[in-house]
């Protein structure tokens, strides 16, 4: 492996990733990350609406979803896009779907992931994804599994803001300003034509999390002029030499 730096994302569905965290990978790439999305599912039954109520079958919508993912990772700029096609609501991971999770953060050492809230009432594939992405990460990390692979470090994870933080109990601690990258992030959001409500809605999210980075970067002196921004929940300690 190289010594580039690199990222990990974990997406339960197959446009997740472009609602909750297009930006944040848009800018890494363009900060010469090489940024790996892990799609765990299409998304085919739960989110895909509009595709079922046109007559498709279950084949044409996940060759759909699919293409839209594929899409949007390429105006993302995503370095790898890899999906693990494991079926939806419910999304369940057999030991070796989890394995090959571990081989892939292993083999990607990435600086940092990203994955759901670990909470949601709402899509419990959700807080299903991030509970087996925890589980991944602890098994990366010990030396007793697959003896002789280099073994995970410890990448945070950060969990991307879910569609009602009210009801999640996220709270972001983390404030990513995305506004050089807004234009690719909002083309990556138009390939998702499956769920086209959604497109006002995440930029809207982006506008409130750039208010909010304003305020926070520098209160009520104005702080750095970020039109958009994406939140963050960091899920372990941060190690730093000063602050």
């Amino acid at each position: 492996m190289s010594d580039k730096k690199t990222a990990l994302v974990i997406s339960a569905h197959a446009a997740d990733f472009v609602w909750r965290c297009g930006g944040s990978i848009a800018l890494h790439q363009k900060l010469g990350y090489d940024v790996t999305v892990a799609c765990l599912s299409y998304g085919e039954r739960g989110e895909s609406a509009r595709l079922w109520k046109e007559g498709k079958t279950l084949d044409q919508v996940k060759s759909i979803r699919k293409g839209e993912a594929e899409n949007a990772a390429k105006a993302l700029n995503v370095h790898d896009i890899q999906f693990f096609d494991l079926g939806d609501y419910p999304l369940k991971l057999e030991k070796e779907d989890t394995f090959k999770l571990v081989d892939l953060m292993r083999a990607l050492q990435p600086s940092f992931m990203m994955s759901h809230s670990q909470y949601d009432p709402y899509n419990t594939d959700h807080m299903y994804t991030t509970e087996v992405v925890m589980e991944a990460r602890m098994i990366a990390q010990a030396w007793g599994h697959n003896p002789g692979e280099k073994v995970l470090g410890a990448p945070q994870l950060y969990l991307f803001e879910p569609h009602q933080t009210e009801q999640m109990g996220w709270k972001p601690d983390t404030f990513l300003d995305i506004t050089d990258v807004w234009d690719q992030k909002r083309a990556a959001i138009e390939c998702m034509e499956g769920q086209h409500h959604l497109w006002d809605f995440y930029t809207n999210v982006a506008e409130n999390r750039g208010n909010h980075f304003r305020r926070n970067s520098g209160g009520q002196a104005g702080g750095r002029a970020a039109k958009y921004a994406e939140g963050f929940q960091s899920v372990y300690p941060r190690c730093v030499d000063e602050l």
